[in-house]
């Protein structure tokens, strides 16, 4: 279909498949979140959306938890995996499908695809000695390091040396660079596409993909001496989950419109490595990957070995899942670090979501039962005779009422309110429609402080029940209507009780974008009970 310049048949869209040895934590769930809003925001738009997750099972970091604590490799990734489904389903995560790399259709997929890369001669053997960080499962040079210590985990590295299968990435090089010349958005934000093609420029070595110090891997299937190493199978969880080998109609429909969220501490694996092995095994390199930062705790990232993870229920415990939802989308940028605190998410809380968007659906609800019988009534028509083009009203939201009165009939207010919503709804979905959940969300709840502008300056609460009431209650409905339109991806719980506030049956999820956001679909008409709190306001510890 064609939003706002945009056409997608279909839409297929991965996170990372987290590392079992670790908790979920909030630098997780923010990933989650992103990818969550954009495969909502595209059921709305009726694409034939797929999202997958998962987590990765394989590698020595999983082997010794395991031994660690008595049990076998395969009970210990059973018990660990549960934590992610648990996690996301408390956050309202939509995924298709939750993929685990210990499954036997992994395997398969996996040793296809890398025999397809051999057979075309991009895998040799050879010898690897080099300096390894067990928490990062990957070697590292000397320039990453600190005083011997891998700079993300803490951890002396070990030097090893073993017999290893490699991956020829410099025979891609210059395909790479074709590639990101011809696809200029394959990576986005910009800044990370750049990074991408500077480690390309700066020269790129052969990279080890095979193991024998150890055995809990994916067997390699032309050696049984080997088995590949985990960042590598990994990386193939993507094409297994849309059934590469097997399923060649499905894999032709959804490979072609993969984006793939990911955080930048992987974005070398994603856009250097990743698109070069696609092109080994003779299919297409991903469609979009979308780079977000990190989320800091006191400037620093999040890591088990600094003890600074929070934990994604801990949150939703104290602000409800929504709020959690929508905070993490709004503070940071795609592509920016964010430094999260407690504190900030408090005072956005009551500013955006208290004082703001529940407020606004408890004022009109509350008006509607008092100056119209409980009876909504419905939107008037934009007018196109009215000179309000360059109206500032609702632009102002310490405009005072005795300023709005001096300057600008009720009328005009209403109808400038009405082509604003128009304006806010275009920008939003235009965000939504380029991946960028923070500007959607900004301009959505810019337009819900104009609608509470519009109501301070007219005052219908102080005016007696009739056609202008009903025109500023109907116009604020309307908008109400449309806001929960295009807060459901972020917000769908709380989308949907906002349509269900304003008397509307079902969930604006089930509305279909953008024909649903046309001014004046609200019908009126409908009997209005009083409505909870959305947001109680949280006080400040």
């Amino acid at each position: 279909m064609v939003l706002y310049g945009t056409t997608v048949e279909s839409f297929y869209i991965t996170t990372p498949i987290y590392y079992v040895n670790d908790a979920p934590h909030i630098g997780h769930a923010y990933t989650m979140v992103i990818a969550d809003s954009l495969a909502r925001v595209h059921r709305m738009m009726g694409d034939d959306v797929y999202f997958i997750t998962g987590t990765d099972e394989h590698g020595k970091k999983v082997a010794e938890a395991a031994s660690s604590h008595g049990v076998s490799t395969l009970q210990w990734t059973d018990q660990m995996s549960v934590r992610f489904r648990n996690a996301w389903a408390e956050l309202n995560i939509s995924n298709n499908e939750f993929i685990r790399t210990t499954e036997p259709r992994h395997y398969s997929t996996v040793q296809n695809f890398f025999s397809t890369i051999k057979e075309n001669g991009y895998i040799f053997k050879g010898t690897f000695k080099g300096l390894y960080c067990v928490g990062c499962e990957s070697y590292k040079k000397e320039n990453e390091l600190d005083n011997g210590k891998c700079r993300e985990h803490g951890r002396i590295v070990e030097e090893m040396e073993e017999e290893n299968y490699f991956f020829d990435l410099p025979a891609l090089e210059s395909r790479l660079l074709e590639w990101y010349e011809n696809n200029p958005e394959a990576v986005v934000p910009v800044t990370k596409r750049n990074e991408a093609v500077g480690f390309i420029k700066g020269g790129l070595e052969p990279v080890s993909i095979t193991r024998t110090s150890l055995t809990w891997g994916v067997p390699v299937p032309w050696d049984s001496d080997h088995v590949f190493y985990v960042w590598s199978d990994a990386l193939v969880n993507y094409l297994t989950a849309i059934g590469y080998g097997s399923d060649a109609s499905r894999m032709d429909r959804l490979w072609p419109s993969v984006h793939h969220v990911i955080g930048k501490d992987i974005l070398r694996f994603h856009c250097v490595w990743w698109p070069a092995m696609c092109m080994a095994a003779g299919i297409d390199p991903p469609h979009q990957i979308l780079v977000h930062g990190w989320l800091l705790v006191s400037g620093e990232k999040m890591s088990k070995s600094k003890l600074n993870q929070i934990a994604p229920g801990d949150l939703t415990n104290d602000f409800g899942v929504d709020a959690v939802r929508y905070h993490l989308l709004r503070e940071v940028p795609l592509g920016a670090d964010g430094d999260f605190s407690y504190e900030g998410m408090t005072e956005r809380y009551n500013a955006d979501l208290a004082n703001n968007l529940g407020n606004l659906l408890s004022r009109v609800v509350t008006v509607v039962n008092s100056k119209c019988d409980s009876i909504s009534p419905p939107p008037p028509a934009i007018s196109k005779e009215l000179p309000i083009d360059n109206l500032e009203a609702t632009h102002t939201p310490s405009l005072t009422s005795e300023q709005a009165d001096m300057t600008y009939t009720p009328e005009q207010i209403v109808q400038q309110l009405a082509i604003r919503t128009t304006q806010a709804t275009t920008e939003a979905m235009n965000a939504w429609g380029q991946h960028l959940p923070h500007n959607a969300l900004r301009e959505t709840l810019q337009l819900v402080r104009e609608v509470n502008s519009a109501l301070e300056a007219t005052e219908p609460w102080r005016k007696e029940p009739g056609s202008e009431v009903n025109e500023i209650l109907g116009s604020a409905l309307e908008a109400l209507r449309i806001i929960s339109l295009l807060v459901a991806p972020a917000m769908p719980e709380t989308a949907t009780a906002i349509w269900n506030g304003i008397g509307l049956s079902g969930s604006p999820e089930t509305e279909r974008l953008p024909d649903a956001l046309e001014w004046g679909m609200y019908p009126g008409g409908i009997h209005l009970s009083k409505v909870a709190p959305l947001f109680p306001r949280i006080k400040k510890s």
